[in-house]
């Protein structure tokens, strides 16, 4: 087969697709991906080859914009589900811009299927007008892609009406990742897929070898707020939470902070190593529990290696991230922003999610869920036949 990847314009849009587009690759079928600039270096990280359609978009710089100084939660609070809706509004009018290019290359790659994340539209329109099945893939927890789809309707209202269509193509299939205990009830149903932990390429660090991860005897906690929740006047909360973890008796923390905000964020407690960004997928086999944004990716990598979580979010489907996790007992939830820079709150948190043993338990039972779901190299075999099965095209 020939297998068009087409992707949102943010990189962890991409990257939880990984898995599944090596599966295809290593069953011999020739893959493509596409996308705006922005994903390009994520393709590239991960081996893909890679086609840039339209320029950069730099979301966050857009967003950072929009916040005035503030964290998106200091300034927006928490959405209402229906608000979600307008997830795509920053990269959905440029889409429609680019829309005809990505036509024009899809004609000359000539997909027998396309798969894509479940923001992203462009791919249904593109299968509908070659005739080609697309195939989508949730992140996680997914209280938005039903919530998208008709702002997605109004912003491609002109080109499905040229289709014929009064409102956007479902897929054929959407792969849903996330365990069934996790996933929101209510949802559109998804053919479950199991996890595979990618969160970008990179060397093993020293700290992290060895038969315990080198870890010693302490137990250790990571520390990821993910790739922009710093950028978003973020300092103030990593401060605060390792502020917290700086109490924790016999507990080793490492954080991920980029270099240019060390400066900002101070002398850090003695057992907390500042550390440079690393494939999640690398030291969590070596942690006892994890603090983060309720991303996707973490939450899922986490999840996958049955980890306790303390999750803070900040905007849009983190939240119910973290509502998830809380609710399976596998993790804390803290929402309030005051709340969220309060070192004491941290720590008896995080203690919690280390002492209490009903945490890790539950973590354990998701983690277990999880490996029973089929490995995406099991689903490449019912996307052969998903092709297999459809009429030859004119």
């Amino acid at each position: 087969m020939r297998v068009l990847a087409i992707s949102t314009p943010v990189s962890t849009h991409l990257t939880p697709l990984v898995p599944l587009l090596w599966a295809l690759r290593s069953a011999g079928h020739e893959l493509l991906v596409v996308g705006r600039d922005d994903v390009l270096g994520a393709a590239a990280s991960a081996g893909l080859n890679a086609v840039g359609i339209g320029s950069r978009l730099d979301l966050d710089d857009l967003l950072i914009e929009r916040l005035g100084g503030r964290r998106p939660l200091q300034s927006w609070g928490r959405p209402e589900r229906e608000q979600l809706s307008n997830v795509g509004s920053l990269w959905m009018p440029q889409t429609v811009d680019v829309l005809p290019a990505y036509l024009e290359l899809a004609r000359e790659f000539g997909p027998d299927l396309i798969v894509s994340d479940p923001l992203e539209y462009i791919s249904l329109i593109v299968g509908r007008t070659l005739d080609v099945p697309v195939v989508q893939q949730r992140w996680g927890v997914d209280p938005i892609s039903d919530q998208t789809r008709p702002a997605a309707g109004t912003w491609f209202r002109r080109q499905l009406e040229e289709l014929g269509l009064t409102e956007l193509p479902r897929p054929a299939v959407m792969l849903d990742p996330c365990p069934p205990s996790l996933q929101l009830a209510g949802i559109t149903p998804g053919a479950p897929m199991r996890y595979v932990p990618f969160n970008g390429n990179g060397p093993l660090p020293s700290w992290a070898r060895g038969a315990d991860g080198g870890r010693g005897a302490r137990r250790r906690v990571a520390v990821s707020l993910g790739g922009r929740t710093l950028a978003y006047n973020g300092v103030p909360l990593m401060r605060a939470v390792l502020q917290g973890l700086g109490e924790l008796p016999d507990t080793e923390v490492f954080a991920t902070v980029e270099e240019e905000y060390r400066a900002a964020l101070g002398t850090v407690p003695e057992n907390v190593r500042l550390v440079d960004p690393v494939p999640l997928h690398l030291v969590f086999g070596s942690c006892d529990a994890v603090v983060h944004h309720g991303g996707s990716g973490t939450a899922m990598t986490a999840t996958t290696f049955g980890l306790p979580q303390l999750v803070l979010p900040q905007l849009a489907d983190q939240f119910w991230h973290a509502d998830a996790l809380a609710a399976a007992g596998a993790g804390i939830s803290i929402q309030d922003a005051a709340e969220q820079e309060d070192p004491s709150r941290i720590r008896d948190a995080v203690a919690a999610l280390l002492d209490e043993a009903d945490y890790a338990k539950a973590a354990g039972r998701l983690s277990a869920e999880a490996a029973s779901l089929p490995a995406p190299s099991r689903i490449v075999a019912d996307l052969e036949e998903l092709v297999r099965s459809r009429p030859a095209r004119a």
